[in-house]
């Protein structure tokens, strides 16, 4: 019933959207004039589409900063914040921002790489050891210059890239040691291609599907396990079906935040600097929170009667190294020009 009434919802928001030629939400006639710029004074209505749910850290620390938004906007911007999947995510959600919908989506960097590929070398398998490390390359000339050439080239305009929620490890129904404990394991992935050949080279089967149908995907067999953080683990529930998390650490679990440049641009500058500000502010509590309950959830986790497993790092880091082969998309020597700013950046944070 409640799968029912969700379709009911995604049907009526897309026609919503349909009818206002993808730009504007809908809204009570004589409240807001879907023609009228913000700055006229009327109440600019803004979807925000997660693929995060309620309990998850990310969606709490969301529902936080729309809230802090609306409120201090004074009512000339409403943020309206659907979690779980309801809303269009992953390639239809940014579909919504190119088309320069009414429309923020938080959700995997990987979605920006479908646009400008070397996005995916930036959060490649294996890259980063502490969150801090990944942080400050997102401050570089390097990834400052992938964001101009994705809002320029394809109108999508990043308000933030630092949205972490922790690495990735590998939530099973069996322990994992080695690339040789993954053969024959069906694990989910989004649907991206560096997902898809970093889980390949680690030994198992990827498989695409929307994160939000992987509870009953486990339990009807249809796969073996997700890869996915700590904060994932807990907050999905996914203990009660597989209890079993081998500490791969192979990606950073991070979203970034986006939104059309013709809905930014028609913000007032009052309205552009509360959302930026508030976003930043919200992913700095985002961060700081999920630091805290890492540790927090692990207690918990194994509470659940979770088993964490070490594994042999050194053995994936091999299985991962073709990885940074496979996109010939990508700028020539981008992965050593990352490995060469990651030296900079090690160096200054000692």
């Amino acid at each position: 019933m409640k799968k029912f009434w969700t379709i009911l919802l995604v049907l009526a928001m897309t026609l919503t959207l349909a009818a206002c030629g993808g730009n504007e939400a809908d809204a009570p006639a004589g409240d807001v004039d879907a023609d009228a710029p913000a700055a006229n004074g009327e109440k600019k209505v803004i979807m925000v589409s997660t693929k995060f749910v309620d309990d998850e850290q990310t969606a709490i620390s969301l529902k936080k900063v729309v809230e802090d938004i609306n409120e201090r906007s004074e009512g000339s911007l409403e943020l309206q914040l659907f979690t779980g999947g309801i809303l269009p995510i992953g390639k239809d959600g940014m579909e919504q921002i190119v088309q320069g919908s009414d429309w923020i989506l938080v959700d995997g960097i990987n979605f920006l790489g479908d646009y400008v590929p070397d996005y995916n070398a930036v959060t490649g398998p294996f890259l980063y050891q502490t969150f801090d490390e990944y942080l400050a390359m997102t401050q570089t000339d390097l990834v400052q210059n992938l964001n101009e050439q994705l809002e320029q080239d394809h109108g999508v305009k990043v308000l933030s890239l630092d949205w972490v929620f922790g690495f990735r490890s590998m939530m099973t129904n069996k322990p994992i040691q080695t690339p040789d404990d993954m053969n024959g394991l069906n694990i989910r992935v989004p649907t991206s291609q560096l997902y898809t050949y970093t889980i390949e080279a680690m030994g198992g089967n990827p498989v695409s599907m929307p994160y939000p149908d992987t509870y009953a995907a486990i339990q009807q067999g249809v796969i073996n396990g997700v890869e996915g953080s700590i904060m994932t683990y807990y907050g999905t529930q996914q203990y009660e079906n597989v209890k079993e998390y081998s500490l791969t650490n192979h990606l950073l679990g991070v979203s970034a935040v986006t939104i059309s440049p013709k809905l930014w641009d028609a913000l007032t500058e009052e309205q552009q600097t509360i959302i930026a500000e508030e976003f930043q502010k919200g992913m700095e509590e985002n961060l700081v929170e999920t630091i805290r309950l890492e540790k927090e959830y692990e207690v918990l986790l194994k509470e659940e009667g979770v088993n964490f497993h070490e594994v042999d790092a050194d053995a994936f880091l091999r299985a991962a190294a073709p990885v940074y082969t496979k996109f010939d998309r990508w700028t020539p020597g981008i992965y050593e020009e990352l490995v060469k700013e990651l030296e900079i950046i090690k160096e200054n944070l000692k």
